[in-house]
């Protein structure tokens, strides 16, 4: 395993760096791909690991396996990016809120936040020393890696963890915390602040750590109406991505919220260097609307992947006209590989991106 020292003196360039030109809208010679959750269950390899592990939590803990899942995809496919393996809940885990998965029904909280006493019982911790399983991860990932790709850490964004804290679980409707924003706004925005504090020095812990990309994961933005999502949202995103830029500012980050397509010039003013898209926006229209402030990364549908090589192909295709020919385009899935998903037919996907992206790149 490397130290930090060795770490740090590691002085050899990226080789594939196309994914990083892309991210800051320099000119490349084809369209970078990754996807989101491509170290997942859709792999063969992942689930004996998986089963190897015991549990899902185990082999987030156990860095030598999560290292080995992160590594699976970038061996398997000719993927851009890796993305280290963990999940965006281990914040709110090292917090105090006992994150366990149940398998079947997801992440549960055994100690949801749900009152000022709770709050005062969660713990501000030392990301370096109870995530250090996370920082062992990315450092043992970085030698396997050997510079062929970037790699990409990653938080939820603080809205987004405090959903599944206060509310203790999934949930279509997240009642819980949507009741406790309009009864003690006060409350929730003191959980978000402690949330906020936690992400931003994990992140940056990452970076320390070795990883070349952030991204935020806004799952549950959607779930407020414009006006919350500035006060309860972005308000929260602002800072860490301000910290990052501050105390790390090679380093590209990525903000996506799904379903947040309406927002996207707020999104574009936050400081990020992308803005990651789903399948219900045109990037046609994004770009418009965007301009040169980011780039845009996405956003083909991830059940597309279902279907046959001749339709993956040609939503591939249709992806990469909607951009259009220029800069600042990643392809990618506009949320999560679904694990029902062939992987030859992300290979398909993979391939077409290939084929077809070069011709969006001569002469611009």
């Amino acid at each position: 395993m490397h130290t930090k020292e060795q770490h740090s003196k590691q002085t050899k360039p990226i080789e594939n760096d196309c994914f990083l030109r892309a991210l800051n809208r320099q000119p490349v010679d084809r369209t970078p791909i990754w996807v989101m959750r491509q170290a997942g269950r859709y792999l063969p390899e992942y689930l004996k690991v998986r089963a190897q592990a015991g549990s899902f939590m185990n082999l987030c803990r156990t860095p030598e396996l999560a290292a080995e899942v992160t590594l699976q995809p970038v061996n398997r496919f000719a993927l851009d990016a890796s993305i280290v393996f963990s999940d965006i809940l281990v914040v709110a885990d090292v917090m105090g809120c006992d994150l366990h998965f149940v398998e079947g029904e997801g992440p549960q909280m055994r100690k949801p936040i749900r009152s000022a006493a709770d709050l005062k019982a969660c713990v501000q911790p030392d990301v370096q020393e109870t995530l250090s399983y996370v920082m062992d991860t990315i450092r043992l990932v970085k030698q396997g890696l050997n510079q062929r790709v970037p790699l990409i850490g990653f938080s939820g964004s603080p809205w987004t963890v405090a959903c599944y804290a206060v509310e203790g679980s999934g949930s279509r409707e997240f009642s819980v915390i949507k009741s406790m924003l309009y009864r003690d706004p006060a409350l929730l925005h003191s959980i978000l602040a402690a949330i906020q504090k936690v992400t931003a020095e994990y992140l940056l812990a990452q970076v320390e750590a070795g990883v070349d990309v952030l991204m935020i994961f806004d799952t549950w933005g959607s779930l407020l109406s414009p006006t919350l999502y500035q006060h309860f949202d972005l308000h929260y995103v602002r800072p860490i991505i301000a910290a990052i830029k501050a105390k790390a500012p090679h380093i590209p980050v990525i903000f996506f919220t799904k379903g947040g397509g309406l927002w996207l010039e707020t999104q574009a003013d936050l400081g990020c260097a992308a803005l990651g898209l789903d399948w219900t926006v045109s990037l046609k229209d994004a770009r418009a609307r965007v301009g040169n402030r980011v780039a845009l990364q996405g956003n083909l549908d991830p059940s597309a992947l279902l279907g046959s090589p001749e339709s993956i192909e040609q939503a591939v295709q249709a992806v990469l006209a909607d951009f259009g020919p220029g800069n600042g385009h990643i392809f990618n899935l506009g949320h999560g590989i679904q694990k029902e998903t062939p992987p030859e037919h992300l290979q398909h996907c993979i391939e077409a991106v290939h084929r077809y992206s070069p011709a969006y790149h001569q002469g611009v």
